[in-house]
Parts: structure tokens; C-alpha cells; sequence
């Protein structure tokens, strides 16, 4: 069913769950408010938001290493205590986002961090695309908040389809995993490296070639 924009925003405030959440929630019970709010009692998203405020200062660093050395992560996924900082609960957790960082390749662990001059350069730019896809021009502006949003999706690792279950979005599986660990658990910052990325081949090409010329002068001294 659809499910109103003001009627979602209303079981947030109620609750403080996520946005996903309260959407599916009001789809599951036929957008019965009351109901709504069991729903995410039961699943424990409603406690699992209101942790969200709660200080998370430990936690651990983890890195990545995929394809034999050809990509690496760092990430620093913090929580409430030390206690829960070493059990495997929380490191597969903190592994698993390292591996959804070297698979997706997003650039901001939430929207919120994105620069509005990024945004807005994108937004031109996916404006241009549609007038030259020859959409009209009042339907323009609707087109190009369609497209950012999932530009946020592709961009944002909060947002992105979850590796192991594209059928939730990591922010969901965070979620689910304060519910389930019962602290407030935040994903800080990452760091993603590729090999050769931002190098252009052809100055690798030439670099190799004038290499090559250096050798076979110094073999033939």
C-alpha cells in the first residue's frame, strides 16, 4: 500500500526508528499507526533508535585487503563499551562492512556528509542529461530528485543494498544490530584505496617505455 510521507514522519517522531523502517512498518500493518508502533517494538528498532543518542567511543579499526592486494579498507566502526567491542558479534559485523566498503565503493558513510557543491553539480548535471533525453522541461526537477536520490544510494554506504541480503540497506542491518547488541553502535569514517586508481594509464605506458629505453642503454654500455 502507500503509506504518507506526513504519516511516516509521525511514527519517527513517535518512535525515533529510521525512515525505511517506519515505511515498511505502516506497509505491514495497513498504515494502522498504533499497530505501526507494536511492530517496531517487537522487532526492537524503536530501542534500537533511541540508543542512536547515546556516546559510542570504542569499538575497533578494521582493514581489508581483496583481489590478492588490489584493493584495501580501513574503517572505524565504534560502539558503548570494550565489552562488546571484542565479541564476534561486533568484529564479523565491523568485517562485514569493510567488505560492503571494497564491493560498492561508496564515497560518504551518510548523505549528510556530501558537500553541497557536490550535490549541486550532480543535480546540473542530471538536469542537462534529462533536456537532452528531450523530457519536458516542467517535469525536469521531479526527474532530477528521483536521480539524486539514487546517486545518494550509489554515493552513501549508509544507503547502499546491503552485499549479503540486497533486500536491506546497511543503515537496516546497522539498525537491526544495535537492537540486537543492545548499544549504540556508529560507523565513523572509512578510508577505500584501489590499485592504480586515479593514475592515467597512458603515463603509466610511458613511464614503462622510457624505462625500457634506460635498460638497453645500460646493456649496451
Amino acid at each position: 500500500m502507500n503509506v504518507s510521507a506526513s504519516l511516516v514522519k509521525e511514527l519517527r517522531e513517535r518512535t525515533g526508528a529510521g525512515m525505511m523502517d517506519c515505511k515498511k512498518a505502516l506497509s505491514e500493518t495497513g498504515g494502522n499507526l498504533e499497530k505501526a508502533v507494536d511492530y517496531l517494538r517487537e522487532k526492537g528498532l524503536a530501542a534500537a533508535a533511541k540508543k542512536a543518542g547515546r556516546i559510542a567511543a570504542e569499538g575497533m579499526v578494521e582493514s581489508y585487503i581483496h583481489g590478492g592486494g588490489r584493493i584495501g579498507v580501513l574503517v572505524e566502526i565504534n560502539c558503548e563499551t570494550d565489552f562488546v567491542a571484542k565479541t564476534e558479534e561486533f568484529k564479523v559485523f565491523v568485517r562485514d562492512i569493510a567488505m560492503q566498503i571494497a564491493a560498492s565503493k561508496p564515497e560518504y558513510v551518510r548523505r549528510e556528509e556530501v558537500p553541497a557543491e557536490i550535490i549541486e553539480k550532480e543535480k546540473e548535471i542530471l538536469r542537462v542529461q534529462a533536456l537532452n533525453e528531450g523530457k519536458p522541461a516542467k517535469i525536469v526537477d521531479k526527474m532530477v530528485e528521483g536521480r539524486i536520490e539514487k546517486f545518494f544510494k550509489e554515493m552513501c554506504l549508509l544507503e547502499q543494498p546491503y552485499i549479503k541480503n540486497p533486500d536491506i540497506i546497511v543503515q537496516q542491518l546497522l539498525t537491526e544490530k544495535i537492537a540486537r547488541i543492545g548499544e549504540n553502535i556508529s560507523i565513523r569514517r572509512f578510508v577505500r584505496y584501489e590499485l592504480g586508481e586515479g593514475i592515467q594509464k597512458k603515463q603509466c605506458d610511458l613511464a614503462a617505455e622510457v624505462e625500457a629505453v634506460r635498460r638497453r642503454e645500460c646493456e649496451k654500455d
